[in-house]
């Protein structure tokens, strides 16, 4: 049986869902290739009752007879050939009657978006059969699962009819962890130090699907060089393919999407809606809701502002790698990033990329300061008076009244302060404490690969987090 890395808490609450005395109802979503149809298949195959998949582009014909087949494919070679969703699930119904009522029955609806087309019927058959059968047997588990997380939450997470609050649990499968990715790869015999598999996570996240391409036997330069750039590259249309297969307009969110990659620190909305050229309305607020809940970009505060002045980044490190790198897949096929890794220009690259994966890694951050417990709330900050081009990323502000101001940097080895950036460190903190007249203690704190290089200057940086932390 596959290994599953991580996961423990998701586990664990499938886990008890699937032990209790009653039928659950369980919707599982996240980012397309987190892995979240291998994390059920894994723990529950043996138990499934009945399992579909909706079909990308499959028009509800096309969805209702794959639904048909299944039935077939789980014992149900009597059933009459279902010509709508109502009577696909009356045949579920029929099919999960005949089994025996000894063991839970996992009923397994993967991709539901692609299934649940737009008046298609889908959602009210489901209705019903939850409602009306399911859920008063006490033997059924049934999981609803998509990458389109969007659609799931629209449908049936907030959904006004039949299937309002009828969820028994919702599970967000997140990327794995940099300690997760470490695991996998030590799990699959791929030996590489943390200072690569760090670069490998700015280069594709903590994607599983990714990371299972990875040879044991190649460079982690030999493996991107293999997975994104070559001619056959399994990852070289990943980019298109992720929005579309998500998104019934994938092409406005692409413009979304490369708006704010062109602006790395955020976009508000009117900034967004200005370099993308769709209006700020419900159209635009869609499109954000969306990138969120499927993990593409983050909504935050700017330091002491409020709500209405949100800003809006990127978040997920294959979609800005691409980003920065696309026109270069088109121009190299061949050890390009072998190559690129080992220039100066590399370090422009994985500057941000290190930032976005330390944004991902938040609560690594708190406890490598000490204060996991402590009631935190991250943010970013822009001089906009006294220190014109001034910015802080992230800023831990804390409620034992001191705030964290956080500058990332990514080295090979020891970073070391100058007199020069000591100086602008200083002047950072000032404008900082200035502009926003607050209170608390303000320490700048280094966030480093291998720490700082011990001299007159890194004495004055109180907190320090380095890429162990990260792993932790």
């Amino acid at each position: 049986m596959p290994t599953i890395i991580g996961r423990e808490n998701e586990q664990r609450r499938l886990k008890k869902r699937h032990e209790s005395k009653k039928s659950e109802f369980v919707a599982l979503f996240g980012r397309r290739r987190v892995g979240k149809t291998f994390l059920v298949k894994t723990m529950f195959e043996a138990d499934f009752a009945f399992y579909a998949t909706g079909i990308q582009s499959g028009n509800t014909a096309r969805q209702i007879d794959n639904f048909n087949k299944e039935i077939a494919n789980f014992g149900g070679n009597s059933q009459p050939v279902a010509t709508n969703w109502s009577e696909a699930f009356e045949n579920l119904n029929s099919l999960l009657a005949a089994r025996s009522q000894d063991s839970k029955k996992v009923v397994f609806l993967d991709e539901i978006s692609w299934m649940g087309s737009s008046n298609s019927g889908f959602i009210s058959a489901l209705d019903h059969f939850w409602n009306r059968w399911a859920s008063s047997r006490g033997d059924v588990l049934l999981i609803i699962c998509g990458s389109a997380t969007s659609w799931i939450i629209d449908n049936i997470v907030n959904n006004t009819g039949g299937l309002h609050n009828r969820l028994t649990d919702q599970i967000q499968l997140a990327p794995f962890t940099l300690r997760e990715c470490e695991e996998y790869f030590r799990e699959n015999g791929i030996l590489l130090p943390r200072y690569q598999i760090l670069e490998s996570y700015m280069v594709f996240g903590g994607i599983p699907y990714y990371l299972d391409f990875f040879e044991a036997d190649r460079s982690l330069a030999q493996n991107v060089d293999r997975l994104y750039f070559a001619p056959d590259a399994p990852l070289r249309n990943e980019y298109a393919n992720l929005f579309q297969a998500l998104f019934n307009n994938g092409d406005s969110y692409l413009i979304v999407i490369e708006a704010l990659a062109s602006k790395r620190k955020g976009l508000s909305r009117e900034e967004i809606s200005e370099a993308s050229a769709i209006r700020g309305g419900g159209t635009l607020t869609k499109i954000l809701s969306d990138l969120i809940s499927c993990g593409f970009a983050q909504e935050y505060l700017a330091f002491g502002k409020k709500s209405r002045d949100r800003l809006y980044r990127l978040v997920d490190p294959f979609v800005f790698f691409h980003l920065a790198f696309s026109e270069k897949k088109k121009r190299f096929t061949e050890n390009y990033w072998l190559h690129y890794s080992t220039t100066p220009a590399h370090s422009a690259w994985s500057g941000y990329a290190f930032e976005l994966v330390c944004l991902l890694h938040l609560q690594q951050v708190k406890k490598g300061l000490g204060i996991s417990g402590v009631l935190t709330e991250a943010s970013s900050w822009r001089s906009k008076t006294s220190s014109p081009g001034a910015q802080i990323d992230l800023v831990l502000d804390r409620s034992d009244n001191i705030v964290n101001l956080c500058e990332m940097k990514f080295s090979s080895d020891e970073y070391a302060i100058d007199k020069a950036y000591s100086m602008k460190l200083r002047e950072k903190c000032s404008a900082f404490k200035y502009e926003t007249s607050t209170r608390k203690a303000a320490h700048t704190t280094m966030v480093t690969t291998f720490g700082l290089t011990r001299n007159q200057y890194s004495a004055e940086i109180l907190f320090q987090v380095t890429m162990s932390d990260l792993f932790g």
